[in-house]
């Protein structure tokens, strides 16, 4: 990345840093359940890429807004993933120890509160948004049923079933796989790019283009990580490597093996960045996107 775009990432990820922090001081911090208060924020502030408040800021920019207007729904999507991380690393999902480079929220805190800090860091997003001082009504309610969509039975959540289901299955092909990443993982990438569309006060046309180059993204990102679940190392990720093979899971490494399966990600990104180009002042988009594709952790 070239040292512009280098230092609006930086920005981005310290903007969602600072303003986590502000937004859950008075919600999380004052609330009388310590143990709960103290999970919530480990999870919470235990870092990572942030890309999806960065791609919340960035497309709310690019489509010629205050960026301010993109801080609550940036915050809300990065709790809404920490919750499904929570959750995700629970022994009845995949059972990882870590997460991040340290212990995952039920190992540090046991089962049952790392159950409970994902279940409030699941309902906080919307509570967020809704008291926010910037955004006005109509674009709080647009942004809680974009959120709720990804995050529900038609994404997120729907994703992760059928992620469970195809543990038992034998007959798991592409397409399968193709829209069982889409809604866990892409869902909320998605969302995250129509978010920031939405609190810019976007029109629908652009709002599409943000979630046709999001679809792309989504599908490349999570295809990157089951190649580094089989090429990369746990300090590296900062979680355990193999799991996958582990847990018998179909992934597009299984099927279509690690170069078939790397061609599809760059074909994926190609298209993603083809897409990009219909919105201006989409450098900084473009050199992410890459990033991503190249990333190794």
């Amino acid at each position: 990345m070239t040292d512009k775009s280098k230092n609006r990432l930086s920005e981005y990820v310290a903007l969602t840093e600072n303003n986590l922090k502000l937004y859950t001081r008075d919600k999380i911090n004052n609330m009388p359940q310590k143990i709960l208060s103290e999970a919530m924020r480990y999870s919470l502030e235990a870092g990572g890429k942030r890309i999806r408040p960065v791609l919340v800021m960035e497309f709310c920019r690019i489509c010629g807004s205050d960026i301010r207007n993109a801080y609550a729904p940036a915050c809300a999507v990065e709790m809404m993933h920490t919750f499904s991380l929570i959750h995700d690393d629970l022994p009845a999902m995949d059972n990882d120890d870590f997460r991040r480079g340290r212990l995952s929220c039920h190992k540090a805190f046991t089962e049952s509160f790392a159950i409970l800090a994902g279940d409030a860091l699941a309902i906080l997003p919307f509570e967020i948004i809704s008291e926010d001082n910037i955004l006005d009504s109509d674009k709080k309610v647009k942004l809680i049923a974009d959120l709720s969509s990804a995050s529900g039975v038609y994404g997120m959540t729907g994703g992760q079933v059928i992620d469970i289901e195809n543990e038992k299955r034998k007959d798991i092909d592409e397409e399968n796989l193709r829209y069982m990443y889409s809604l866990k993982t892409g869902a909320l990438i998605k969302t995250s790019c129509t978010m920031g569309c939405i609190a810019a006060g976007a029109d629908d046309s652009v709002i599409k283009m943000a979630e046709q180059y999001a679809q792309k993204l989504g599908l490349a990102f999570q295809i990157i990580d089951d190649i580094l679940d089989v090429t990369s190392t746990s300090e590296e990720l900062g979680k355990p490597v193999g799991s996958d093979l582990e847990q018998n899971k179909t992934t597009f490494v299984t099927i279509k093996g690690i170069e078939n399966a790397q061609q599809e990600a760059d074909r994926l990104t190609y298209e993603a960045l083809e897409i990009l180009q219909s919105f201006d002042n989409n450098e900084f988009l473009t050199e992410l996107t890459k990033e991503l594709l190249a990333r190794r952790n």
